[in-house]
Protein backbone atom coordinates (compact mmCIF):
# COMPACT_ATOMS: atom_id res chain seq x y z
CA UNK A 1 0.00 0.00 0.00
CA UNK A 2 1.00 3.33 -0.88
CA UNK A 3 3.03 5.19 1.97
CA UNK A 4 1.80 9.22 0.53
CA UNK A 5 2.47 11.98 3.16
CA UNK A 6 -0.30 13.38 4.79
CA UNK A 7 -1.16 16.83 3.59
CA UNK A 8 -0.69 19.87 5.43
CA UNK A 9 -3.74 21.51 4.40
CA UNK A 10 -6.92 20.05 2.71
CA UNK A 11 -9.39 21.80 0.89
CA UNK A 12 -13.07 20.28 0.86
CA UNK A 13 -16.03 21.41 -1.77
CA UNK A 14 -19.15 21.29 -0.13
CA UNK A 15 -22.60 21.31 -1.73
CA UNK A 16 -24.18 23.72 0.83
CA UNK A 17 -28.08 23.01 -0.83
CA UNK A 18 -28.07 19.44 -0.91
CA UNK A 19 -30.23 16.81 2.26
CA UNK A 20 -33.33 17.84 3.84
CA UNK A 21 -32.37 20.53 5.53
CA UNK A 22 -29.74 22.44 3.26
CA UNK A 23 -27.96 25.46 4.17
CA UNK A 24 -29.98 25.86 7.73
CA UNK A 25 -28.11 22.92 8.70
CA UNK A 26 -24.43 22.76 6.25
CA UNK A 27 -23.25 26.06 7.13
CA UNK A 28 -23.11 26.08 10.90
CA UNK A 29 -21.51 22.91 10.85
CA UNK A 30 -18.96 24.28 8.00
CA UNK A 31 -18.54 27.45 10.20
CA UNK A 32 -18.10 24.72 13.31
CA UNK A 33 -15.54 22.43 11.21
CA UNK A 34 -13.41 25.58 10.55
CA UNK A 35 -13.01 26.82 14.11
CA UNK A 36 -11.60 22.81 15.20
CA UNK A 37 -9.68 22.50 11.56
CA UNK A 38 -7.09 25.23 11.40
CA UNK A 39 -5.85 24.17 8.44
CA UNK A 40 -8.76 23.26 6.66
CA UNK A 41 -9.76 25.22 3.80
CA UNK A 42 -13.79 25.11 2.44
CA UNK A 43 -15.09 25.48 -1.19
CA UNK A 44 -18.69 26.37 -0.77
CA UNK A 45 -21.01 25.71 -3.20
CA UNK A 46 -24.48 27.20 -3.31
CA UNK A 47 -26.99 30.09 -4.57
CA UNK A 48 -25.78 33.51 -4.35
CA UNK A 49 -28.07 34.83 -1.84
CA UNK A 50 -27.67 31.45 0.66
CA UNK A 51 -23.82 32.05 0.45
CA UNK A 52 -23.79 36.05 1.11
CA UNK A 53 -23.00 35.28 4.91
CA UNK A 54 -20.45 33.26 4.06
CA UNK A 55 -18.48 35.23 1.96
CA UNK A 56 -16.30 37.13 4.77
CA UNK A 57 -15.30 33.30 6.72
CA UNK A 58 -11.74 33.32 6.60
CA UNK A 59 -10.04 29.72 4.72
CA UNK A 60 -13.45 30.10 2.93
CA UNK A 61 -14.15 30.31 -1.05
CA UNK A 62 -17.67 30.65 -2.07
CA UNK A 63 -18.67 29.48 -5.83
CA UNK A 64 -22.54 30.29 -7.03
CA UNK A 65 -24.54 27.75 -8.81
CA UNK A 66 -27.95 28.16 -9.90
CA UNK A 67 -29.52 24.89 -9.53
CA UNK A 68 -30.43 22.19 -6.90
CA UNK A 69 -30.89 18.64 -7.25
CA UNK A 70 -33.94 18.02 -4.98
CA UNK A 71 -33.82 14.81 -2.92
CA UNK A 72 -36.98 13.80 -5.45
CA UNK A 73 -34.88 14.34 -8.66
CA UNK A 74 -34.38 11.53 -10.99
CA UNK A 75 -30.73 10.40 -11.85
CA UNK A 76 -31.64 11.50 -15.43
CA UNK A 77 -32.61 15.22 -13.74
CA UNK A 78 -29.89 15.49 -12.18
CA UNK A 79 -27.45 14.49 -14.99
CA UNK A 80 -29.02 15.90 -18.21
CA UNK A 81 -31.79 18.82 -17.39
CA UNK A 82 -29.43 20.65 -13.84
CA UNK A 83 -25.69 20.57 -15.05
CA UNK A 84 -25.20 23.99 -13.15
CA UNK A 85 -26.57 22.12 -10.31
CA UNK A 86 -24.21 22.90 -7.06
CA UNK A 87 -24.00 19.24 -6.55
CA UNK A 88 -22.48 19.00 -9.85
CA UNK A 89 -20.30 22.18 -9.15
CA UNK A 90 -19.03 21.15 -6.08
CA UNK A 91 -18.33 17.84 -7.66
CA UNK A 92 -16.45 19.11 -10.38
CA UNK A 93 -13.99 21.22 -7.74
CA UNK A 94 -12.55 17.69 -7.65
CA UNK A 95 -11.45 16.58 -11.23
CA UNK A 96 -8.48 17.12 -12.21
CA UNK A 97 -7.71 19.84 -15.22
CA UNK A 98 -6.80 19.57 -18.15
CA UNK A 99 -2.34 20.05 -18.36
CA UNK A 100 -1.07 23.63 -19.05
CA UNK A 101 0.23 24.44 -22.04
CA UNK A 102 3.63 23.53 -22.15
CA UNK A 103 3.61 21.56 -18.70
CA UNK A 104 5.13 18.08 -18.27
CA UNK A 105 3.81 17.16 -15.25
CA UNK A 106 0.29 15.73 -16.02
CA UNK A 107 -3.02 17.21 -15.07
CA UNK A 108 -3.55 20.28 -12.86
CA UNK A 109 -4.58 19.71 -9.50
CA UNK A 110 -8.04 19.64 -8.70
CA UNK A 111 -9.46 22.73 -6.65
CA UNK A 112 -10.58 20.90 -3.70
CA UNK A 113 -9.15 17.51 -2.50
CA UNK A 114 -12.63 15.58 -1.24
CA UNK A 115 -16.38 17.08 -2.15
CA UNK A 116 -19.07 16.71 1.02
CA UNK A 117 -22.85 16.51 -0.16
CA UNK A 118 -25.93 15.33 1.76
CA UNK A 119 -27.81 15.12 -1.81
CA UNK A 120 -29.78 12.75 -3.26
CA UNK A 121 -27.90 9.41 -3.24
CA UNK A 122 -28.55 8.15 -6.33
CA UNK A 123 -27.91 11.04 -8.43
CA UNK A 124 -24.51 11.81 -6.40
CA UNK A 125 -23.34 8.53 -7.31
CA UNK A 126 -24.14 9.11 -10.89
CA UNK A 127 -22.99 12.26 -11.42
CA UNK A 128 -19.99 12.03 -9.87
CA UNK A 129 -19.10 8.69 -12.10
CA UNK A 130 -19.92 10.85 -15.36
CA UNK A 131 -17.90 13.81 -13.91
CA UNK A 132 -14.75 12.01 -12.53
CA UNK A 133 -14.89 8.04 -14.04
CA UNK A 134 -14.13 4.90 -12.02
CA UNK A 135 -9.67 4.65 -11.74
CA UNK A 136 -8.18 2.40 -13.86
CA UNK A 137 -8.52 -1.47 -12.69
CA UNK A 138 -11.78 -0.53 -10.57
CA UNK A 139 -15.11 -1.76 -13.05
CA UNK A 140 -17.69 -0.11 -10.07
CA UNK A 141 -17.39 2.46 -7.60
CA UNK A 142 -18.59 1.68 -3.75
CA UNK A 143 -20.36 2.70 -1.03
CA UNK A 144 -18.44 2.54 2.55
CA UNK A 145 -19.29 3.60 6.20
CA UNK A 146 -18.07 2.92 9.56
CA UNK A 147 -20.40 1.15 12.06
CA UNK A 148 -19.27 0.74 16.05
CA UNK A 149 -18.09 -2.08 17.56
CA UNK A 150 -18.43 -4.10 20.90
CA UNK A 151 -14.72 -2.76 21.93
CA UNK A 152 -15.43 1.12 20.84
CA UNK A 153 -14.03 0.76 17.44
CA UNK A 154 -15.13 0.62 14.07
CA UNK A 155 -16.15 -1.85 11.51
CA UNK A 156 -15.55 -0.42 7.92
CA UNK A 157 -18.45 -2.06 5.66
CA UNK A 158 -18.91 -1.72 1.81
CA UNK A 159 -20.90 -1.77 -0.69
CA UNK A 160 -23.46 -0.29 0.65
CA UNK A 161 -25.73 -0.08 -2.04
CA UNK A 162 -24.39 1.00 -4.74
CA UNK A 163 -24.05 -2.46 -6.55
CA UNK A 164 -27.09 -5.28 -6.24
CA UNK A 165 -25.07 -7.94 -8.05
CA UNK A 166 -21.24 -8.07 -8.01
CA UNK A 167 -18.86 -10.38 -8.98
CA UNK A 168 -16.06 -11.97 -7.21
CA UNK A 169 -13.71 -9.17 -8.77
CA UNK A 170 -15.96 -6.91 -7.63
CA UNK A 171 -15.89 -7.67 -4.45
CA UNK A 172 -12.13 -7.96 -4.45
CA UNK A 173 -11.98 -4.42 -5.61
CA UNK A 174 -14.21 -3.35 -2.50
CA UNK A 175 -11.81 -4.96 -0.43
CA UNK A 176 -8.83 -3.06 -1.49
CA UNK A 177 -10.43 -0.20 -1.78
CA UNK A 178 -11.54 -0.61 2.22
CA UNK A 179 -8.67 -1.44 3.54
CA UNK A 180 -7.17 1.97 1.90
CA UNK A 181 -9.88 3.86 3.19
CA UNK A 182 -9.46 2.29 6.80
CA UNK A 183 -5.56 2.92 6.60
CA UNK A 184 -6.02 6.03 5.83
CA UNK A 185 -8.56 7.33 8.21
CA UNK A 186 -7.52 4.98 11.14
CA UNK A 187 -3.88 4.96 10.63
CA UNK A 188 -3.68 1.30 10.71
CA UNK A 189 -1.30 0.05 8.61
CA UNK A 190 -2.58 -3.44 7.21
CA UNK A 191 -6.16 -3.59 8.31
CA UNK A 192 -7.72 -7.02 8.23
CA UNK A 193 -10.43 -7.64 6.03
CA UNK A 194 -13.47 -10.16 5.94
CA UNK A 195 -15.75 -11.15 3.79
CA UNK A 196 -19.41 -11.91 5.14
CA UNK A 197 -20.53 -15.02 4.57
CA UNK A 198 -23.41 -17.39 5.91
CA UNK A 199 -20.80 -19.35 7.71
CA UNK A 200 -16.86 -19.05 8.01
CA UNK A 201 -16.35 -22.31 6.76
CA UNK A 202 -14.88 -22.41 3.06
CA UNK A 203 -17.20 -24.46 2.11
CA UNK A 204 -20.20 -22.00 3.01
CA UNK A 205 -21.88 -19.67 0.26
CA UNK A 206 -22.69 -18.80 -3.01
CA UNK A 207 -20.07 -19.70 -5.83
CA UNK A 208 -19.53 -15.88 -5.98
CA UNK A 209 -18.45 -16.04 -2.62
CA UNK A 210 -16.35 -19.25 -2.85
CA UNK A 211 -14.28 -17.39 -5.80
CA UNK A 212 -14.40 -13.98 -4.43
CA UNK A 213 -12.65 -15.88 -1.34
CA UNK A 214 -10.38 -17.54 -3.18
CA UNK A 215 -9.26 -13.94 -4.75
CA UNK A 216 -8.42 -12.63 -1.65
CA UNK A 217 -6.23 -15.31 -0.18
CA UNK A 218 -4.14 -14.58 -3.38
CA UNK A 219 -4.43 -11.28 -2.80
CA UNK A 220 -3.02 -12.05 0.84
CA UNK A 221 -0.57 -14.20 -0.17
CA UNK A 222 0.80 -11.84 -2.71
CA UNK A 223 0.65 -8.86 0.37
CA UNK A 224 -1.83 -6.69 -1.69
CA UNK A 225 -3.61 -7.12 1.77
CA UNK A 226 -4.80 -9.00 4.91
CA UNK A 227 -7.55 -11.14 4.57
CA UNK A 228 -8.99 -12.47 7.58
CA UNK A 229 -11.45 -14.91 6.36
CA UNK A 230 -15.29 -15.62 5.92
CA UNK A 231 -17.02 -13.97 8.83
CA UNK A 232 -20.83 -13.57 9.90
CA UNK A 233 -22.92 -10.46 10.65
CA UNK A 234 -22.58 -10.53 14.24
CA UNK A 235 -18.62 -10.21 13.71
CA UNK A 236 -19.23 -6.66 12.35
CA UNK A 237 -20.58 -5.77 15.84
CA UNK A 238 -18.20 -7.67 17.49
CA UNK A 239 -15.09 -6.07 15.17
CA UNK A 240 -13.89 -9.40 14.46
CA UNK A 241 -12.03 -7.39 11.43
CA UNK A 242 -11.66 -4.22 10.40
CA UNK A 243 -13.12 -4.15 7.09
CA UNK A 244 -15.92 -6.08 5.89
CA UNK A 245 -16.92 -6.40 2.03
CA UNK A 246 -20.00 -7.86 1.41
CA UNK A 247 -22.32 -6.58 -1.99
CA UNK A 248 -24.66 -3.60 -2.11
CA UNK A 249 -27.88 -5.47 -1.94
CA UNK A 250 -26.83 -7.52 1.27
CA UNK A 251 -24.68 -3.91 2.73
CA UNK A 252 -27.96 -2.06 2.39
CA UNK A 253 -30.54 -4.75 3.83
CA UNK A 254 -27.56 -4.85 6.90
CA UNK A 255 -27.26 -1.10 7.48
CA UNK A 256 -31.10 -0.44 7.33
CA UNK A 257 -31.82 -3.09 9.69
CA UNK A 258 -29.02 -1.94 12.21
CA UNK A 259 -30.43 1.83 12.20
CA UNK A 260 -33.88 0.54 12.46
CA UNK A 261 -32.58 -1.69 15.89
CA UNK A 262 -30.60 0.51 17.52
CA UNK A 263 -33.72 3.03 17.00
CA UNK A 264 -36.24 0.19 18.15
CA UNK A 265 -33.76 -0.95 21.38
CA UNK A 266 -33.35 3.20 22.75
CA UNK A 267 -37.34 3.65 22.09
CA UNK A 268 -37.50 0.32 24.58
CA UNK A 269 -35.19 1.73 27.04
CA UNK A 270 -37.27 5.30 27.14
CA UNK A 271 -40.36 3.37 27.49
CA UNK A 272 -39.34 1.38 30.50
CA UNK A 273 -37.67 4.33 31.97
CA UNK A 274 -40.88 6.56 31.68
CA UNK A 275 -43.06 3.96 32.88
CA UNK A 276 -44.09 5.00 36.12
CA UNK A 277 -42.58 7.49 39.19
CA UNK A 278 -40.54 4.93 40.12
CA UNK A 279 -38.86 4.21 36.53
CA UNK A 280 -38.27 7.99 36.25
CA UNK A 281 -36.57 8.37 39.39
CA UNK A 282 -34.31 5.50 38.13
CA UNK A 283 -33.69 7.00 35.29
CA UNK A 284 -32.86 9.97 36.96
CA UNK A 285 -29.90 8.07 38.73
CA UNK A 286 -28.57 6.16 35.84
CA UNK A 287 -29.18 9.13 33.52
CA UNK A 288 -24.98 9.48 33.14
CA UNK A 289 -24.84 5.78 32.02
CA UNK A 290 -27.85 6.46 29.78
CA UNK A 291 -26.24 9.72 28.23
CA UNK A 292 -22.85 7.34 27.55
CA UNK A 293 -25.05 4.65 25.55
CA UNK A 294 -26.93 7.15 23.29
CA UNK A 295 -23.72 8.79 22.44
CA UNK A 296 -22.46 4.86 21.54
CA UNK A 297 -25.12 4.26 19.64
CA UNK A 298 -25.71 7.85 18.14
CA UNK A 299 -25.48 7.56 14.55
CA UNK A 300 -24.10 10.98 13.42
CA UNK A 301 -21.45 10.12 14.69
CA UNK A 302 -20.74 7.46 12.33
CA UNK A 303 -22.09 9.85 9.18
CA UNK A 304 -20.03 9.77 6.08
CA UNK A 305 -19.96 7.51 3.38
CA UNK A 306 -16.90 7.16 1.37
CA UNK A 307 -17.93 6.75 -2.86
CA UNK A 308 -14.47 5.00 -3.44
CA UNK A 309 -13.54 4.12 -6.87
CA UNK A 310 -13.78 7.02 -8.53
CA UNK A 311 -10.84 9.50 -9.56
CA UNK A 312 -11.34 11.98 -6.94
CA UNK A 313 -12.79 11.73 -3.52
CA UNK A 314 -16.78 12.08 -2.55
CA UNK A 315 -18.34 11.86 0.47
CA UNK A 316 -22.35 11.14 1.04
CA UNK A 317 -24.00 12.74 4.36
CA UNK A 318 -27.08 11.21 5.31
CA UNK A 319 -29.93 13.51 3.80
CA UNK A 320 -31.57 14.38 7.35
CA UNK A 321 -28.05 15.02 9.07
CA UNK A 322 -28.34 17.77 11.65
CA UNK A 323 -25.27 19.98 12.16
CA UNK A 324 -23.70 17.85 14.52
CA UNK A 325 -23.70 14.93 11.82
CA UNK A 326 -22.56 16.86 8.84
CA UNK A 327 -20.01 18.14 10.70
CA UNK A 328 -18.85 14.47 11.60
CA UNK A 329 -19.05 13.73 7.39
CA UNK A 330 -16.93 16.75 7.26
CA UNK A 331 -14.12 15.49 9.84
CA UNK A 332 -14.58 11.95 7.72
CA UNK A 333 -13.38 13.36 4.24
CA UNK A 334 -11.16 15.61 5.56
CA UNK A 335 -9.12 12.60 7.30
CA UNK A 336 -9.17 10.78 4.04
CA UNK A 337 -7.77 13.60 2.05
CA UNK A 338 -5.08 14.59 4.27
CA UNK A 339 -4.36 10.88 4.65
CA UNK A 340 -3.79 10.65 0.41
CA UNK A 341 -7.41 7.97 0.35
CA UNK A 342 -6.87 8.24 -3.21
CA UNK A 343 -3.35 7.29 -3.74
CA UNK A 344 -3.49 4.49 -1.35
CA UNK A 345 -6.59 3.29 -3.43
CA UNK A 346 -4.96 3.55 -7.00
CA UNK A 347 -1.50 1.90 -5.39
CA UNK A 348 -3.57 -1.04 -3.73
CA UNK A 349 -5.89 -1.33 -7.32
CA UNK A 350 -2.66 -1.15 -9.65
CA UNK A 351 -0.78 -3.93 -7.63
CA UNK A 352 -3.39 -6.52 -7.86
CA UNK A 353 -3.95 -5.77 -12.04
CA UNK A 354 -0.05 -6.33 -12.12
CA UNK A 355 -0.53 -9.25 -10.71
CA UNK A 356 -3.64 -10.80 -12.53
CA UNK A 357 -1.55 -10.09 -15.87
CA UNK A 358 1.18 -12.01 -14.25
CA UNK A 359 -1.02 -14.67 -13.28
CA UNK A 360 -2.30 -14.70 -16.55
CA UNK A 361 0.52 -14.40 -19.02
CA UNK A 362 1.98 -17.33 -16.70
CA UNK A 363 -0.91 -19.43 -17.56
CA UNK A 364 -1.05 -18.44 -21.04
CA UNK A 365 2.80 -19.64 -21.40
CA UNK A 366 1.84 -22.50 -19.32
CA UNK A 367 -0.37 -24.01 -21.50
CA UNK A 368 1.96 -22.96 -24.92
CA UNK A 369 4.29 -25.11 -23.68
CA UNK A 370 2.24 -27.83 -22.71
CA UNK A 371 0.55 -28.24 -25.85
CA UNK A 372 3.84 -27.62 -27.49
CA UNK A 373 5.79 -30.73 -25.64
CA UNK A 374 2.65 -32.90 -26.19
CA UNK A 375 2.40 -31.55 -30.32
CA UNK A 376 4.63 -34.45 -31.59
CA UNK A 377 3.27 -37.29 -30.10
CA UNK A 378 0.14 -36.72 -28.47
CA UNK A 379 -3.42 -36.08 -30.88
CA UNK A 380 -5.19 -32.96 -30.53
CA UNK A 381 -7.44 -33.30 -27.46
CA UNK A 382 -4.89 -34.88 -25.46
CA UNK A 383 -2.47 -31.59 -26.01
CA UNK A 384 -5.06 -29.22 -25.36
CA UNK A 385 -5.97 -31.27 -22.15
CA UNK A 386 -2.51 -31.09 -21.04
CA UNK A 387 -2.52 -27.49 -21.49
CA UNK A 388 -5.25 -27.21 -19.49
CA UNK A 389 -3.86 -28.82 -16.50
CA UNK A 390 -0.77 -26.31 -17.30
CA UNK A 391 -3.13 -23.42 -16.38
CA UNK A 392 -4.69 -25.12 -13.86
CA UNK A 393 -1.69 -26.20 -12.03
CA UNK A 394 -0.17 -21.60 -12.78
CA UNK A 395 -3.49 -20.62 -11.76
CA UNK A 396 -3.90 -22.84 -7.97
CA UNK A 397 -0.63 -21.12 -7.12
CA UNK A 398 -1.78 -17.77 -7.11
CA UNK A 399 -4.21 -18.72 -4.71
Amino acid sequence: MSSAQPLDTVRLSVDVMGGDHGPSVILPACRSFLGRQPKAELILVGTELVLATARTWPRTTCVVASEVVTMDDSVEVALRKKRDSSMRVAITQVKAGPAEEGASAGPAAPAAHACVSAGNTGALMAVARYVLKTLDGIDRPAIATVVPTQADGYTTVLDLGANVDCSAEHLLQFALMGSALVTATQSKAQPTVGLLNIGQEAIKGSEVIKEAAERLRAAHAAGHLNFHGNVEGNDIYKGTTDVVVCDGFVGNVLLKTSEGLAAMLTQFIKQEFTRNAYSKLAALIALPVLNHFKRRVDHRRYNGAALLGLRGLVFKSHGSADAYAFEHALRRAHDAARNQLLQRVEAGIAAAVAQAAAASVAASAAVDAAVTAAAPDAPAPAALAAGVSAAAAVASGTR
